[in-house]
């Protein structure tokens, strides 16, 4: 095989892939049958509490499913990560939903460098959890970007984009199982620029910089990112509801009665409530109504949302009506 540096038509590119979740799958299963030859997969290594499987590793499965060779270093910029990557002799990293940052001397392995497969149309939401940002920030577009990687976080030059319109009632499961698809032809689209660029001497531009004054950030998200604040207006509620699926989910509490603790209940499916009058003084959480129809809860701005299918914790999910049958809840009672 020509090396890929050299003058000639390389017939295919040794790659390592790196990833984990399910974002990178599509990805992955696309390269295994494309001219590349995919030398090794790296994945995080399995890890889980006492007593209790470890979490799922879609990427693991996949690779498993092509026969491919796995390897877990639990820190890839260690010297025996590096001096494992260096014995597989890559012309390219390919970086998906991973989980660690490559260090410079990790980059470097490869005569290609790396490139990174990534859930937004950069420099819009650098970070962990992307889809879910673009829905909770009301994106109307959005897309995937395969950028050539440097040390610093999403924030390579990007080589290639794609962009999609976002669903006003998609949730995050369904725009990224649509983003990862979109993400294949991206990658090796991306990989036939990077081959071209070092075929012809490798002194181009490869990819477009990003523009720094653009950056947004999207932080992966913990389980308080879950809870109810009632003073937010519906609108950024019933975002949170499709983004925070399905986890940690759009959670709130019913306060208990007596020596009964409060309920966590889970927010399965909400709307906006149509505009319409309110009452001056009502506080934000205040159960405006409650009857077959939903649960009419106040938030800010004048605003209200209306709960259709919740899980009491511990519980199947069910529609609001099934649960005002076994708990009273009337309006003036206050969620939260």
């Amino acid at each position: 095989m020509d090396h890929p540096m050299g003058q000639g038509t390389p017939a295919a590119l040794r790659l390592v892939v790196m990833g984990t979740g399910p974002f990178a799958v599509p990805m992955l299963e696309a390269l295994a049958r494309s001219p590349h030859s995919i030398v090794a997969v790296i994945t995080r290594p399995d890890r889980a509490a006492p007593g209790r499987r470890p979490p799922a590793n879609p990427v693991r499965t996949a690779a498993v499913a092509a026969g491919l060779p796995i390897y877990d270093p639990p820190l890839i910029n260690a010297p025996d990560a590096v001096a494992l990557l260096e014995g597989l002799r890559p012309d390219l990293l390919v970086v998906c939903d991973y989980g660690q940052i490559l260090a410079p001397q990790t980059l470097g392995v490869a005569a290609l460098g790396g490139i990174n497969l990534h859930g937004s149309l950069l420099p819009r939401h650098r970070g962990a959890a992307p889809v879910q940002w673009a829905i909770l920030e009301g994106d109307s577009v959005g897309g995937v970007s395969v950028i050539h990687m440097t040390p610093a976080l999403d924030a390579g030059a990007v080589i290639v984009a794609r962009e999609v319109a976002i669903g006003t009632a998609e949730t995050s499961p369904e725009l990224e199982a649509r983003l990862a698809e979109l993400g294949v032809g991206a990658t090796l689209e991306a990989i036939d620029c990077l081959t071209k660029t070092a075929r012809d001497g490798g002194g181009g531009q490869v990819g477009i910089p990003q523009e720094g004054r653009l950056v947004t950030r999207a932080p992966r998200l913990t389980k308080a990112d879950g809870v109810v604040a009632w003073t937010l207006p519906s609108d950024r509620l019933e975002r949170m509801r499709r983004a925070l699926e399905p986890w940690p989910r759009l959670t709130t509490f019913l306060s208990g009665t007596g020596t009964q603790p409060p309920l966590r209940i889970v927010l399965a499916d909400v709307a906006v409530a149509p505009p319409g009058p309110t009452s001056p003084g009502v506080a934000p959480g205040t159960v405006l109504a409650a009857d077959d129809a939903g649960i009419v809860v106040a938030c800010g701005e004048g605003t209200a949302l209306v709960i259709r299918q919740l899980v009491p914790e511990g519980r199947r999910p069910m529609a609001a009506a099934d649960f005002l049958r076994g708990h009273r809840l009337v309006p003036g009672m206050r969620l939260g």
